[in-house]
């Protein structure tokens, strides 16, 4: 297994990793699917400074990507804020392929993202994992994130209140 960066004709691969999460569950907060176009916006974003890495390999099982290979997951860094103050920091997030859990590919996408992000002058990496998600909590810590708090009903999602659990790594 290895990461490479994210392609343009990944989107549908993203896709069908993510949208079942927005339509399923509370790990994201965003509640409309993602179409085509967006997804391919969302590529195009990852593609300079803030960068995005897919999961392929030997042993890789997920829906098919740019380059006709099962991708299994992906991990990107986006803004964290839009003030030029925060340029050095970057919001992390992480999917995995349903089928392709438990086979260490979150660790292998989170490991090379930190190490791209790391070379590209970035300080520090904040996660923000829903409360009840403790595998991606277990996994940030695991990396040497570290908890800073809890944001207390900060999303709404099929008619819950949602907390959201804030980490932080720095970088060297």
């Amino acid at each position: 297994m290895h990461t490479r960066a994210v392609e343009i004709g990944d989107a549908e691969a993203l896709m069908a990793i993510y949208n079942p999460e927005v339509l399923e569950t509370t790990v994201t907060f965003d509640v409309n699917p993602r179409d085509l176009a967006e997804q391919q916006d969302w590529i195009t974003a990852h593609q300079g400074p803030h960068p995005a890495l897919v999961a392929i390999g030997e042993g890789v099982v997920g829906p098919q990507g740019a380059r006709n290979e099962p991708l299994g997951g992906y991990a990107s860094v986006s803004t964290y804020r839009d003030r030029a103050g925060y340029t050095t920091t970057v919001e992390s997030s992480v999917y995995v392929a349903r089928e392709a859990r438990g086979r260490g590919i979150g660790r292998l996408l989170m490991t090379d993202l930190l190490e791209a992000c790391q070379s590209a002058g970035f300080h520090a990496v904040i996660a923000r994992i829903v409360d009840h998600n403790e595998g991606s909590v277990k996994l940030h810590e695991s990396l040497g994130f570290e908890i800073l708090g809890t944001e207390r009903e900060v999303g709404r999602k099929h008619g819950r209140w949602l907390d959201v659990v804030v980490l932080e790594r720095l970088l060297d």
